[in-house]
């Protein structure tokens, strides 16, 4: 199998199949990565260990920090406890809350985030006027500061001297 083909059904498998956890499997919250395919995971209990990303799921399937997954425990590990055996997206998040499957981590999570959602509508709904404070402001450019403010004789005074006004001190 080519690894394009490989790569084709690990994404069809992980987006479109639905997977419950069995008595040894759990669900747990990523809490970054120290690297090497290692995953620092909590569980709905606080306990928090490392857990190791399979192969197929490698350069194939990204996660993140707060990303649930479904792990397989390993008996033997001291440092790494546990497998990722499957990664849990929002609608497979959805269906396990519906089926009461899901830690109550996941649960508290997904309702923040409804509710986050839900409170920026209404600010957008609220605040009619256009706000650009919030946009990412690139440091490798010179800034210009354009002001009305300035006044008129100020502005006859540097023509007529034809100097450039400097913009950072």
């Amino acid at each position: 199998m080519s690894k394009a083909t490989k790569r084709k059904h690990v994404v069809k498998e992980v987006l479109l199949d639905y997977v419950q956890p069995t008595e040894k499997q759990r669900i747990v919250r990523i809490l970054g990565s120290p690297g090497n395919n290692l995953h620092e995971v909590e569980t709905a209990e606080g306990d928090r260990f490392l857990a190791s990303m399979p192969t197929k799921f490698r350069k194939n399937i990204w996660i993140k920090r707060g990303d649930f997954v479904i792990v397989d425990p390993i008996a033997e590990g001291e440092k790494v406890k546990a497998e990722i055996a499957f990664i849990i997206y929002k609608d497979h998040q959805r269906l396990l809350q519906k089926e009461g499957l899901c830690n109550k981590g996941a649960e508290s999570q997904n309702t923040q985030s409804e509710k986050s959602g839900a409170e920026d509508e209404e600010e957008d709904d609220d605040d009619d006027t256009e706000d650009d404070s919030d946009l990412f402001v690139n440091t490798n450019r010179v800034y210009y500061e354009d002001s009305e403010e300035e006044s008129e004789s100020e502005k006859e005074s540097d023509e007529e001297e034809g100097e450039r006004v400097k913009i950072w001190d």
